[in-house]
């Protein structure tokens, strides 16, 4: 069965899909950008654009009743390849070894022009 997954501590869904969905005790999340749920502002620069993402995913599994440490997979959509290793430095303070697996890829554009998105599938 299907559960969906919602919550204030994350930015709203900015289209016709679901923050994240619940199926056979995985979630599975939509991309999350780096929007500040409670001011709706968007930090300056990749670094701060990381945290802020990082933190909505947080709040997010967290609402699925899940943690960060029990993140399978993860994809990180980056505007600009140079900021990959400040991402980095970020996503760890994050994401707790044994790391997820990762698919990390540069795009051309992210909505709200924002510098990185990402999503993960995670045990409940």
């Amino acid at each position: 069965m299907k559960k969906i997954i919602s919550t204030d501590k994350a930015p709203a869904a900015i289209g016709p899909y679901s923050q994240a969905v619940e199926v056979n005790g995985l979630v599975y999340t939509s991309g999350v950008i780096p929007v500040d749920p409670a001011t709706g502002n968007i930090p300056e620069g990749s670094v701060a654009q990381a945290r802020q993402a990082f933190t909505n995913m947080k709040n997010l599994v967290e609402a699925a009743g899940s943690s960060m440490d029990k993140v399978l997979k993860t994809t990180v959509f980056i505007k600009e390849m140079n900021d990959f290793a400040a991402i980095n430095e970020v996503y760890a303070e994050f994401f707790p070894e044994p790391y997820p697996a990762r698919s990390c890829v540069e795009v051309a554009r992210l909505p709200k022009d924002v510098m990185l998105e990402i999503e993960v599938i995670a045990e409940k």
